[in-house]
């Protein structure tokens, strides 16, 4: 098998006397001398065996050979610098891909949702996939690099996973329309008024981080919860609590779910509030585009 070797510079000189039919014209715009320029072009042709130009003393010319590779040429140098240019944005972050798991309730929290939002219109052409998971069910693809990014609910993780605090929200109470604790809206209620009404809750083998956060809310205040039903996603939970079934704990970036029938209370214990982390491998580095994200999340304050 034929070895050819041939450097850019070589496409860029054959480049300029095809254009120029002239090599003194050709050398000044390379911005050489002509001498070199012709030793060049003959050492090029010399090494792919083929004529590029005809010239005599007075003219230059193509050779069918000459348009062929003229052609070609635009074409590795174009691909050439495609090439640089992409690796340049995919090294400022304007390209590439992020995936990012996030649990079912996170298209609903405003900082999330408005950083996201802030992103895909800064850089189109980063490619972010999002997967549904609950926070105990990210934590083996966090490990293994499936994904890059996790936006969950404050869990005991692994040592080498670490977390930052995106932000704080309440917990609420979820009742149905007409319920005789809306009363307290204003003034917010305690979860100890809450041991004598049936909860629609978190399935426990669900895994969700909430489950054990609100589970924890009750315990410090000395409640047993009374659970009448239980469910894996939260808008069957809320549909639940608007048929009536009970009432229920939830945080605050679950109230933009407007379903008919379904009233919010704050709660006034302290600290009655959930922590929505972002969580990333220790040891795995992020890509220029997950930094730019995790900053933008970092930073908004909204």
């Amino acid at each position: 098998m034929m070895t050819i070797n041939i450097e850019l510079r070589h496409l860029r000189y054959f480049i300029a006397v095809a254009e120029e039919l002239h090599f003194g014209r050709a050398a000044e715009r390379l911005n050489i001398s002509q001498p070199p320029l012709s030793q060049q072009i003959q050492s090029l042709e010399t090494n792919i065996k083929a004529r590029l130009l005809a010239r005599n003393n007075r003219t230059v010319a193509l050779t069918a050979a000459g348009h062929m590779f003229l052609k070609e040429a635009y074409q590795i140098l174009s691909q050439v610098d495609a090439a640089a240019t992409k690796a340049a944005r995919m090294q400022q972050g304007e390209l590439g891909e992020i995936s990012i798991g996030f649990t079912s309730t996170t298209p609903f929290m405003h900082k999330v949702a408005l950083s996201l939002r802030q992103f895909r219109e800064s850089y189109p052409d980063v490619l972010v996939h999002m997967h549904q998971m609950n926070t105990k069910k990210q934590i083996a693809p966090l490990q293994t690099g499936r994904i890059d990014i996790g936006i969950m609910r404050n869990t005991l993780l692994p040592d080498n996973l670490e977390h930052r605090l995106l932000f704080r929200e309440r917990f609420m109470l979820a009742v149905y329309d007409g319920h005789p604790l809306l009363e307290y809206t204003n003034q917010g209620i305690t979860v100890e008024m809450l041991s004598d009404y049936p909860l629609v809750f978190f399935e426990r083998d669900v895994g969700t981080a909430l489950y054990d956060e609100i589970i924890a809310l009750f315990a410090s205040a000395g409640v047993s919860p009374m659970i009448s039903q239980e469910a894996g996603e939260a808008m069957t939970i809320l549909g639940l609590v608007a048929a009536g079934l009970g009432i229920s704990i939830v945080t605050e970036s679950f109230t933009p779910m407007k379903i008919d029938g379904v009233r919010y209370i704050p709660l006034a214990n302290a600290p009655a509030y959930s922590e929505v982390w972002l969580v990333n491998h220790k040891n795995i580095q992020n890509s220029p585009a997950a930094e730019r994200l995790i900053t933008l999340l970092l930073s908004n304050n909204c």
